[in-house]
């Protein structure tokens, strides 16, 4: 049977359904990393969704017809789950296409990832915070984690994964950046996607970066992603408008008040990796949280994103894809409908702000992103302009 195709334009792009569906399988993880979001715990919770909720989850995105969100299966870690390989070729089944993050443990082992692979898995991601193992391990919380990483970033490449690498910018491992981009060339990844901490979770007590920090780690991923993979970011929209900013010219402008991080990443960078005439790789798929993205915990609540604590219904009560177009909050999160400086923004809709910090910060969704070097004090308030 021939399916309809919804135009995605840029208009209202992503108001029909998301591109992104994270589904927390399980909080149970045996890594007990400091800045975790999950806040993840040993065993699995007793009120997790069933296998065939999960299945019911997914016959909920393959009802959308084509072209169906991406079901990313996550944790806590993914791969505490039993039924994995099940429900991932149930997906393949519905033509839901689906990725994996699973923590790397003993449980990740090369038979669980060939039949994930032939279920019909394409891509897996996994998490690197430091390009040595002292500041991997320190935050992962477990020695040795570090060489147990290469050997799962080998594995993925052998078994013909697209390969992901999460990597969380904290004050501790900022320094280490340029290391990890030469790392991640080094071992053909495919993707390096950089997670701007949200003191949500565990992360309430680690220190993050500042929007000047932040300024300065958008540039420079700029200039890596020139490298060889391509460079996404997570809860930082605003390296979208700093890509736009420098479209002109892939030198980064020296009037613009960048700051010794910058300066210390970019020239580390040519020492490690050498000049490049290579064109820019990072996307500018205009999505934040609850606008192409949207996070299915544990228990079924439903969030905008697993840094944005609101909960805003259960898979068990209601479908997933009706309250991604009709919640109120989300709608207003499509439309840009923003306080102080993220309303007044040129690049409200290209970029939007971290909407999970507005809240984190401020109690308000719909305030303006305090990491973001544009939202000046006092503006960043949940005050309408």
């Amino acid at each position: 049977m021939t399916e309809t195709r919804v135009p995605l334009t840029p208009t209202g792009r992503f108001d029909d359904r998301p591109l992104l569906v994270f589904w927390e399988m399980t909080k149970a993880c045996r890594l007990a990393c400091f800045h975790c979001r999950a806040n993840a715990q040993l065993v699995a919770a007793r009120d997790e969704l069933t296998t065939a909720e999960g299945q019911a989850l997914i016959d909920s995105l393959a009802a959308i017809g084509a072209p169906r969100p991406i079901l990313i299966l996550t944790g806590g870690d993914c791969l505490m789950r039993d039924d994995i390989v099940h429900l991932a070729a149930y997906a393949e089944s519905m033509n839901v296409p689906v990725a994996i993050a699973p923590s790397v443990t003993p449980r990740l082992t090369k038979e669980t990832l060939g039949r994930l692979r032939a279920a019909g898995v394409k891509s897996a991601s996994l998490s690197l915070d430091g390009a040595t193992p002292s500041a991997h391990d320190t935050v992962r919380g477990i020695p040795g984690h570090f060489d147990a990483t290469m050997e799962a970033i080998a594995l993925l490449r052998e078994l013909d994964f697209t390969t992901q690498i999460n990597t969380t910018v904290m004050p501790i491992n900022l320094h280490e950046l340029a290391d990890v981009a030469k790392l991640l060339h080094d071992l053909g990844v495919n993707v390096w996607e950089v997670f701007f901490l949200i003191t949500t979770g565990r992360g309430s007590e680690v220190t993050a970066t500042s929007a000047k920090e932040n300024e300065d780690v958008c540039n420079f991923l700029v200039d890596a992603s020139r490298y060889g993979f391509t460079v996404r970011t997570v809860e930082a929209p605003f390296f979208r408008r700093v890509v736009r900013e420098r479209l002109h010219g892939v030198d980064a402008p020296q009037d613009v008040g960048l700051g010794a991080a910058y300066f210390f990443l970019r020239d580390r960078l040519r020492e490690l990796l050498g000049p490049t005439s290579a064109p820019v790789r990072a996307p500018s798929v205009a999505t934040r949280d609850g606008k192409g993205i949207i996070f299915v915990g544990a228990n079924g609540d439903i969030y905008p994103s697993g840094f944005l604590p609101l909960t805003l219904g259960n898979v068990r009560e209601r479908s997933l894809v009706d309250v991604y177009r009709n919640n109120e909050l989300l709608r207003s999160i499509r439309s840009a409908n923003f306080l102080g400086e993220c309303g007044r923004c040129e690049y409200s809709d290209l970029c939007g702000g971290s909407r999970s910090r507005a809240f984190a910060t401020y109690d308000n969704p719909l305030a303006s992103d305090s990491g973001c070097v544009r939202v000046g004090d006092g503006l960043s308030l949940g005050r309408s302009s």
